[in-house]
């Protein structure tokens, strides 16, 4: 059964199956005692702990352990901006980070702190210039993440590094996605992952804080980890982390490029083999084992079913899955459609003829979703109709506002227009989305007084 979604969580890799097995027998004892099994211990982590600075490009003094790549990133931003509170309470954060950094930008201002939120253009990644103008007076900590967990895109940080060098702020990376792949260039400040994205076992973080960065631990510490992570170190898993990161930076090159060329394939075929679909993301500067693709016309809850009866385990950013009803706000800060997305994310050691049979069924799936959900076959040719056409999907959901609009488009002559009226919050991305697809004027949405938003469609071929 196919596994692909690594993003999420990257099937346990067999050196970390080893490690943490071995460690369970050598590792149980209290690292921080002075007797032999305390002393066997410490060699154990001091060793794990020089391998993963090792793979980060720090030194070990400047890497702790902690029980979550969340967690590691929650003490990043705490510590950091704490130790610059006479600097200012600003933070700049990306507008396509990881809910962690958000939900702790999210405390920040509840404490009284400043948020500016960089945008993203279309493929996900952000101007290094805009990046560099949000810092302003008063900024105490900037967060960009090295590539993005939803559509893959790389961000340019190491010239973000050099302007907030410039600036004189400190910049925390979240590597979660990219640490398994290399080493994060440029001159940051402060990186944050997590065990589980590269294949070591779930439970283990790692923070790393350069020397010279000010860094002030919050809430209660106690002697272990610098202060910055307290309670007793997981030690098996820690080992298990660090031995299984150091074996896939070692298979990182080939098996790259190898998955490359399999996501290359998917990025191709999914447009050719599937009518009206959107392939999101930066087609270079990304992630080489992930790719994400928009459905228009479908439930995305509904495909990602039928692709697990298929035996395929993919994710979605689509407002369609999720229990908001929203679509994801990566997805919705680059503006693209969200409706039947899709994630594909490719373990370490996928079959190529996995990848070909996913894009032999998913045709099929995505044409019976649209069946059932009675989406147009093919444009209808305008009509004698006159004047504009109003389409009442409140309370309707993904995918279904577009689905009726596409239903009556044929019945506007050219130069008319078509509103909707929706209180599904996807229908702000997919309806844009749909008019950028089928060569249409998307005019713009204002209040409804019906309620939720009337968006408005002009007819131009």
């Amino acid at each position: 059964m196919p596994y692909f979604d690594a993003a999420s969580a990257a099937p346990l890799h067999p050196v970390a199956r080893q490690a943490l097995l071995a460690s369970l027998d050598e590792g149980w004892a209290d690292p921080a005692r002075l007797y032999r099994e305390g002393r066997r211990a410490r060699l154990l982590l001091d060793a794990a702990r020089e391998a993963a600075a090792e793979a980060v490009g720090c030194r070990p003094d400047e890497l702790v352990f902690t029980p979550s790549g969340t967690r590691a990133v929650h003490a990043g931003v705490a510590g950091a901006l704490a130790a610059r509170r006479r600097v200012g309470d600003r933070l700049v954060v990306s507008a396509v980070e990881h809910s962690s950094v958000l939900h702790a930008a999210e405390t920040h201002t509840a404490a009284g702190g400043s948020v500016a939120e960089v945008p993203v253009d279309r493929s996900g990644a952000v101007d290094a210039a805009v990046f560099a103008a949000a810092l302003g007076p008063g900024t105490a900590l900037a967060c960009l993440q090295s590539a993005n967990h939803e559509v893959g895109t790389g961000q340019p940080v190491a010239e973000v590094a050099e302007a907030c060098r410039a600036a004189g702020v400190p910049l925390l990376v979240d590597a979660a996605q990219s640490l398994g792949w290399g080493p994060v260039e440029g001159a940051w400040s402060l990186l944050a992952a997590s065990a589980h994205k590269w294949g070591g076992p779930a439970g283990v973080g790692l923070l790393a804080v350069r020397k010279g960065v000010r860094f002030a631990p919050q809430g209660p510490s106690d002697e272990r980890e610098s202060g910055r992570a307290p309670g007793f170190e997981n030690l098996p898993a820690i080992v298990a982390a660090a031995a299984s990161l150091r074996a896939v930076r070692a298979e990182a090159e080939a098996e790259g490029a190898r998955l490359r060329g399999l996501v290359d394939r998917i990025r191709a075929r999914v447009p050719e083999l599937v009518p009206d679909v959107e392939v999101v993301g930066d087609p270079v500067r990304r992630l080489p084992h992930l790719v994400t693709f928009s459905c228009l016309y479908v439930d995305g809850e509904t495909l990602l079913h039928e692709l697990d009866r298929e035996g395929f385990s993919v994710s979605s950013g689509s407002s369609c899955t999720s229990s908001t009803l929203t679509p994801s706000h990566v997805l919705r800060a680059m503006g693209v459609l969200s409706e039947g997305n899709v994630r594909v994310s490719l373990p370490a050691g996928t079959a190529a003829d996995d990848v070909d049979r996913f894009l032999d069924v998913l045709p099929g799936l995505v044409a019976g979703v649209r069946e059932r959900l009675g989406a147009p076959v093919a444009a209808a040719a305008p009509t004698a109709a006159v004047g504009p056409v109003v389409v009442d999907a409140l309370g309707k959901r993904c995918p279904i506002p577009v689905i009726e609009l596409a239903k009556v488009f044929g019945e506007v002559p050219v130069g008319a227009t078509v509103t909707v009226l929706s209180d599904d919050e996807a229908a702000r991305l997919d309806i844009p989305a749909w008019c950028g697809m089928r060569g249409q004027e998307y005019v713009g949405e204002e209040a409804s007084p019906r309620g939720g938003r009337a968006y408005v469609v002009r007819r131009v071929s």
